[in-house]
C-alpha cells in the first residue's frame, strides 16, 4: 500500500523555545522543528504558515539561517489578531506550522556577481537568511552591500547582526533613518537614495529588495538608473497570503499568485503590474 502524501493544509505543532524582544512592536520566535517530522529544509527567502491555535494563521518568512535548521526564527510585528497573538506566547507555548511554501532569493544565480540588499524596516528579515548565506560563501561572491534603512533607531532590526557586519570587512553595511535622535551619529534620510552611493558593478550585479511597497519601487528606480536590468532585481512581495498553495485567490496578482509564484519576483516579471491600486 502506498503511503498518502500530507496535505499541504496540515499543521504540525512545533514548541517555541526562545522569544526575542526586537523593538516595542516587533519580536522574533524561536521555534524547534519536531524529529518525527525529519529535517527542516528550506531556502532564503522562503515562508511558512504560523497557526494561533483558537485564533487563526498568518505567513510570516522564515528569518533564520537556512545553512543551519535546528532552530527556525520568525520574525514579525504586532499589527493584527493573529501577530498581538503571537506576541503573547511564550517559552514551551507551541504553535502550528506548515511549510515551507514560495520562491526564494536568487543566491545560486548571484555567485560570482555582486550582491545589493536593499532592506527597509522589517523587509531586513525576510532577507537575512540571504545575507547570512552570503557571508556563510563569501569567496562565491563579488562585493557584497548591505543598504537598511528603519525608521527611527530605536526601531532596527538585528542590532547586534548589523554591529557584527558594520565590522566586518567582506561585507559593506549602510544604515539610514528617517529620523534620527539625540544619541544617533549615523545617516539620515530614506534608504534609496543609498543605492546612488553603493559601490558595485552595474554590468554584473544582483540586487535583492524587500520592505514597504512603496519603497521597493523608488528603490528599484534608483538600481534602474545605475543600470542594473530588470531580471536581475528581485522583490518579495509578500501581501495577502492565506493559503499559500494558490487554491484561495486572496494573494492574486494579476496572472500570478504570491504565495506559490513568488513570493521573490524579479522585477521584469511584475513591472506592469507595480503601483497600480486595483490589482
Amino acid at each position: 500500500m502506498i503511503a498518502a502524501l500530507a496535505s499541504p493544509m496540515l499543521t504540525t505543532p512545533w514548541p517555541i523555545i526562545k522569544t526575542h524582544r526586537e523593538n516595542s512592536d516587533t519580536f522574533t520566535l524561536e521555534l524547534e522543528p519536531p524529529e518525527s517530522n525529519g529535517p527542516f529544509a528550506f531556502k532564503p527567502g522562503q515562508f511558512n504558515m504560523l497557526y494561533v491555535f483558537g485564533v487563526g494563521e498568518i505567513p510570516i518568512s522564515i528569518s533564520s539561517d537556512a545553512g543551519n535548521p535546528e532552530t527556525i526564527l520568525h520574525t514579525t510585528r504586532k499589527v493584527g489578531t493573529v501577530t498581538n497573538a503571537l506576541g503573547e506566547l511564550r517559552t514551551g507555548d507551541s504553535i502550528g506550522i506548515r511549510g515551507p511554501f514560495g520562491t526564494n532569493w536568487p543566491v545560486e544565480e548571484a555567485v560570482g556577481k555582486d550582491v545589493v540588499i536593499v532592506a527597509g524596516g522589517i523587509g531586513l528579515a525576510p532577507l537575512r537568511p540571504a545575507l547570512l548565506h552570503l557571508l556563510e560563501h563569501r569567496r562565491q561572491y563579488k562585493n557584497v552591500i548591505l543598504l537598511y534603512g528603519s525608521r527611527t533607531p530605536e526601531e532596527m532590526l538585528f542590532r547586534k547582526d548589523l554591529e557584527k557586519w558594520s565590522s566586518q570587512l567582506d561585507i559593506q553595511v549602510y544604515v539610514t533613518v528617517d529620523r534620527a535622535t539625540r544619541s544617533w551619529r549615523g545617516m539620515v534620510g530614506v534608504v534609496t537614495p543609498l543605492v546612488h552611493r553603493a559601490p558595485f558593478d552595474r554590468k554584473n550585479a544582483v540586487a535583492m529588495v524587500c520592505g514597504p511597497e512603496i519603497m521597493m519601487r523608488y528603490a528599484t528606480e534608483e538600481l534602474q538608473r545605475r543600470g542594473v536590468p530588470d531580471d536581475m532585481i528581485y522583490l518579495s512581495m509578500e501581501r495577502n497570503m492565506k493559503c499559500a498553495i494558490g487554491m484561495c485567490g486572496h494573494c492574486q496578482y494579476s496572472s500570478e499568485f504570491i504565495c506559490k509564484d513568488g513570493p521573490v519576483f524579479s522585477y521584469d516579471r511584475i513591472a506592469h503590474l507595480m503601483g497600480k491600486n486595483e490589482v
